[in-house]
């Protein structure tokens, strides 16, 4: 099945009232196990690159690798730059082949995002692809293995998404999609997650264009079904698909006594624990037999 945009899946799914699940895929064995999955359910399935992991000649292969199995695939594929802060890599991404680019110019005042995020939609959309941005601001829990002071960490409640700003930034963005702040945050919780409804219901209000969640990892399977309902069409996911992967892979290390394991063999359980965490949010979200 070919490759599609972003905003062709999420519109589906927005007048649908179900969700798809984007996955974080850092290896070429991950995306495979990400689109067996999403075969198995007969789900549209989006697949993100972190800009850490396409550095250098890097991108091309990815790239490369992912457009060829995302056009074997079955089930719809989006293939999506995952939280752009480079305004330079975001243009070369768009030129290598992502169907879907994110540009998150959340940290910045309003009017900047706006000028930022609309630079980022204007050249993407002469090339055909399509723009998620971030308005509010997602904090971070545990990323990237860097452990801080609890006091250090973002308050997710103290970056929500302000309503009165939604339908200008918009209107004067052109974006696809728009990720919201309602508590959640990304990486792995430091604080307990507790999402605002109020907020999103007057968010879905506002919006005339689909929501996304980032944070899935860790966030409550009921929480994330009432989001749902109320707007949320993108739900992102990586955390947990490492948690499954890593804890797999250390029990092998440690059972095994030797160091000396084929990377396959050392993989398999790996990947199976990554596959069965895919399957679970597909029948979470709703995606399931949506392809």
């Amino acid at each position: 099945m070919a490759l599609v945009s972003i905003k062709d899946m999420l519109n589906k799914a927005r007048k649908e009232k179900y969700c798809v699940g984007a996955f974080d895929a850092s290896t070429l064995e991950m995306a495979q196990k990400i689109i067996e999955a999403a075969e198995e359910k007969k789900s549209p399935v989006i697949i993100m690159g972190l800009t850490p992991d396409l550095q250098g000649d890097m991108l091309d292969y990815w790239i490369t690798c992912l457009r060829r199995m995302a056009e074997r695939a079955s089930v719809p594929v989006c293939l999506h730059l995952d939280h752009a802060t480079d305004m330079a890599f975001l243009k070369k991404c768009v030129d290598s082949g992502f169907t879907s680019v994110m540009y998150d110019a959340s940290v910045y005042p309003l009017k900047e995002n706006i000028r930022l995020t609309k630079e980022a939609v204007e050249y993407a959309h002469a090339h055909g692809v399509t723009v998620e941005a971030e308005l509010g601001h997602v904090g971070d829990g545990i990323v990237s293995g860097e452990l801080k002071a609890d006091e250090d960490y973002d308050n997710p409640d103290d970056y929500l998404t302000n309503p009165d700003e939604m339908k200008q930034f918009i209107d004067e963005t052109g974006v696809d999609c728009l990720a919201v702040a309602v508590g959640t945050s990304h990486g792995v919780y430091v604080h307990t997650p507790k999402l605002h409804f109020d907020r999103l219901d007057e968010l879905n209000r506002i919006s005339s264009i689909p929501m996304v969640m980032h944070g899935g990892s860790g966030t409550p399977d009921d929480q994330i079904k009432e989001a749902i309902q109320r707007g949320i069409c993108k739900l992102n996911i990586y955390s947990e698909i490492l948690s499954a992967y890593y804890g797999e892979l250390k029990k092998k290390l440690e059972e095994s006594g030797t160091l000396a394991i084929w990377v396959s063999k050392a993989n398999e359980k790996s990947l199976a624990a990554l596959k069965q965490v895919v399957l679970e949010k597909i029948d979470l979200v709703g995606s399931a037999n949506k392809a």
